[in-house]
């Protein structure tokens, strides 16, 4: 599990787990990880643990929050960083963290294993609701939703993006190159974006309590069959806002 080892002047005092979704730092006691110094503001930092990453957040500190070195708002962590809030040091250790901390996936994205499933799901979602459905459609200049039969889907549609609106990684961007992305968080809420020839769609796969809370878009939830993604819709997953545009 990952973990946090706080230290002062090369000693260390303490160690703490990660064991939470969200562990504050600050020089308050009712923090998860207190630290006792007027250097540090009382609620100074946040620590958000999504599957197997954490991401710092600073809290409007007066002080700010440093990374090796380097003052941060918001930083996807890997393994041997150092966070470094007022005189206090904290190394995060998580050897099995994303090595790249430019890369949106990690945070979002649902690790190796559980891609198969994912495309089972969809399809058979779009089988049960005979096949996938498009939202109402909107004034256009263009024919959205349709292509030509012998074109690839990279030759005949715009290629996809996702922006963060919200959270630790809010700005970050994520083109949909790949045929098939799975999104959100095990447990909690789970869907699919899969590019076609006719576009890209958005598909329910779980979801936690009775499994029929479906992602939103544009304030709706989708339903239980596949969705056809237009440029500027509002995406809410497992807490997480997004907007889908094309380029």
């Amino acid at each position: 599990m990952a973990k946090l080892v706080l230290s002062l002047n090369g000693v260390v005092q303490g160690e703490y787990e990660l064991n939470k979704e969200r562990l504050t730092i600050g020089r308050k006691p009712d923090n998860d990880i207190p630290i006792d110094n007027l250097a540090v503001s009382g609620k100074h930092a946040l620590i958000i643990s999504i599957l197997d990453d954490s991401f710092l957040e600073d809290l409007g500190s007066t002080n700010g929050s440093y990374v090796n070195g380097k003052l941060v708002k918001k930083h996807a962590l890997k393994n041997g960083d150092v966070i470094s809030i007022g005189k206090h040091e904290l190394k995060y250790i998580n050897e099995h963290a994303t090595a790249d901390d430019d890369e949106f996936e990690k945070t979002m994205i649902i690790k190796p294993g559980s891609a198969s499933a994912a495309v089972a799901a969809a399809r058979a979602a779009e089988q049960a609701g005979a096949g996938p459905i498009s939202p109402p459609p909107r004034p256009t200049t263009g024919g959205a939703g349709h292509a030509p039969a012998m074109s690839s889907p990279s030759s005949v549609m715009p290629l996809g993006r996702l922006t963060v609106l919200n959270g630790p990684i809010a700005g970050k961007e994520l083109e949909l190159t790949k045929a098939l992305i799975t999104l959100g968080k095990p447990g909690t809420q789970v869907a699919v974006i899969s590019r076609r020839p006719q576009g890209y769609f958005l598909t329910h796969i779980e979801s936690d309590g009775d499994g029929k809370r479906y992602p939103m878009v544009n304030g709706e939830a989708i339903g239980p069959r596949a969705y056809q993604l237009k440029n500027s819709d509002l995406i809410e997953l497992a807490g997480i806002k997004m907007e889908f545009s094309t380029s």
